[in-house]
């Protein structure tokens, strides 16, 4: 598939990241104007009712703080996706919800799992190590970027690091990430231009280029072949007048 024709730009590449954005916000605005305790459906492990969680709770957040910190990411981790991996963008977010909760529920300590964050593991182990995967150069400068952006929240997936956090939905979105990344396969790429060296017919041999250099790859100066001259005689019966 040539490349032009998988990256483009469409509406819902900023849609669905903006509707996610606006239903987590909404979601966090009634439940605390109201009072609704909502976050009591969150993930809670190893009780039937917990298993609610597994849906709710990527919407589901604690307080401004917590809210906030997950918005930027998630809106430009979910753009991301939806741009260079149009095909399997909404298996990631539909299947990296549900795997990566139904994980947490297994594992997680007795208290009640909420926020973004799960999903947003998913989508940076997801992006990380299927670019890595392509060996794209695009889409493995897309994995090299996530790292520079959220490097740092691989320290987050430990219990030693900070025990307030959910740990263990941050370890399930980075697992559930990979297992996608592995297990959805995405289109070769092709490039537009192929250069003479990367066509099946090319012979270095008689390449203008590639003769200035021997076997081993050293540079040899290779004389230029003698080009013939032309020599041409003046008529010298051939008279020239001139005024002053």
């Amino acid at each position: 598939m040539n490349e032009h024709d998988h990256f483009k730009f469409s509406p819902a590449t900023w849609i669905i990241p903006t509707f996610l954005l606006v239903v987590v916000w909404f979601v966090f605005y009634i439940n605390n104007s109201f009072n609704l305790h909502l976050n009591d459906h969150g993930i809670l492990p190893r009780t039937f009712s917990g298993l609610q969680g597994i849906v709710f709770s990527p919407f589901l957040h604690g307080d401004l703080n917590h809210i906030a910190s997950n918005s930027l990411p998630l809106f430009i981790l979910t753009t991301a996706l939806i741009y260079f991996y149009r095909e399997v963008s909404l298996k990631v977010l539909v299947y990296g919800i549900v795997l990566s909760g139904i994980i947490t529920w297994t594992i997680g300590r007795e208290s009640y799992h909420i926020g973004a964050s799960s999903l947003i593991y998913v989508l940076v182990s997801f992006i990380f190590f299927k670019g890595m995967m392509t060996q794209y150069y695009r889409l493995m400068a897309l994995s090299l970027a996530v790292v520079v952006l959220y490097g740092g929240m691989i320290w987050y997936v430990f219990p030693e690091v900070d025990k307030t956090i959910s740990w263990e939905g941050h370890f399930a979105g980075l697992i559930s990430g990979f297992v996608f990344a592995v297990k959805f396969k995405t289109p070769d790429y092709v490039k537009d231009i192929q250069y003479n060296w990367e066509k099946p017919d090319f012979n270095p041999e008689e390449d203008p280029f590639m003769k200035h250099f021997d076997e081993n790859g050293n540079f040899v100066n290779t004389p230029e072949p003698e080009q013939s001259t032309e020599y041409f005689t003046i008529d010298q019966n051939v008279n020239y007048s001139y005024k002053e």
